[in-house]
């Protein structure tokens, strides 16, 4: 097997150059962690470059105390963070309240990703987005940048007869709020591995009247396995058969994949006509580390070394 895997990587061709609108659109990306990813890594000023927006993932059980010093450690490490604020594991507009206070008054934070929730049992009373935003608490504790969640491929979670007609509804509502607020406001998505998918969806938001920017999710370097199981358990649609066709080809199979296609497509997308996609937003399925310093080396980003 090692004599099998050593060809394939010796038949590998050597990879192109990173074409200059690809290295732009990487260029400012964000990317996300989770508490216990975040543990994991030493100092995030050796791995990001200045000013990447770090996501905070609010996995349903999670304890506020555990997202709030992650949020300490990294804001104090001088990066602006973005912790998820996930509706359905949030009791009252008492406990949000609670939760915003503390990121900024422990963290300094003043922006949030404001997302429904995975989890099928609501916590209490708040079951989406808007429920959070029409509690006026954003106004009230300063927060300057909101983002809300989209999803290319849809949400069968939101749209149970597999149409877009809810979540579309959902962001034609956050389009007018966003008229409304002096807080930025842009669509931060799902991971997605096709990019047709992706342009197609793009222009039908741009069609619809959405004039949000797009932070559009990609996964970062990892292996393939670990792709497919993500992808399955978050119901991603043409992006699966995306990645099974990979896993058909053997010369492929043994071999992480990266998003380069993806991004090569969505760059030349953004060139050639007008587009609301703006950044890419890292998963880091991969680790953490794999994912930027795969991005770092397409924008020719270089960071402080560790001691």
């Amino acid at each position: 097997m090692r004599n099998v895997f050593r060809t394939l990587m010796d038949s590998q061709p050597a990879e192109a150059p990173v074409a200059p609108q690809m290295a732009e659109l990487i260029r400012g990306y964000s990317i996300e962690v989770m508490p216990r990813t975040a543990a994991k890594v030493e100092d995030f000023r050796h791995l990001l470059p200045a000013g990447t927006r770090v996501y905070i993932a609010h996995i349903d059980g999670t304890p506020i105390d555990d997202m709030v010093a992650t949020a300490v450690r990294i804001a104090g490490e001088g990066f602006p963070v973005m912790p998820h604020l996930p509706a359905r594991s949030i009791r009252d507009a008492g406990e949000l309240e609670l939760w915003l206070k503390r990121y900024r008054d422990e963290a300094g934070v003043d922006q949030a990703l404001l997302l429904g929730g995975g989890s099928r049992s609501p916590a209490g009373m708040l079951t989406s987005s808007i429920e959070m935003i029409e509690t006026g608490l954003f106004d009230r504790y300063g927060f300057q940048r909101l983002h809300v969640a989209g999803h290319p491929e849809g949400n069968r979670d939101i749209d149970l007869d597999g149409t877009t007609r809810l979540v579309d509804d959902a962001l034609t509502w956050k389009q007018r709020y966003s008229k409304s607020t002096d807080a930025a406001m842009a669509i931060t998505t799902q991971f997605a591995f096709d990019a047709e998918t992706i342009i197609a969806w793009d222009r039908r938001l741009r069609a619809a009247g959405i004039t949000m920017p797009v932070h559009i999710g990609v996964a970062g370097s990892a292996k393939l396995q670990t792709l497919l199981k993500y992808a399955i358990a978050c119901g991603v649609g043409p992006s699966l058969k995306v990645l099974q066709k990979r896993a058909m080809d053997i010369t492929k199979l043994m071999l992480p994949y990266e998003p380069t296609d993806v991004l090569s497509a969505l760059a030349d997308h953004v060139a050639q006509e007008d587009s609301l996609i703006e950044q890419v937003h890292f998963f880091p399925l991969g680790g953490i580390s794999a994912a930027a310093e795969w991005a770092n080396a397409r924008t020719g980003e270089t960071l402080p070394q560790s001691a």
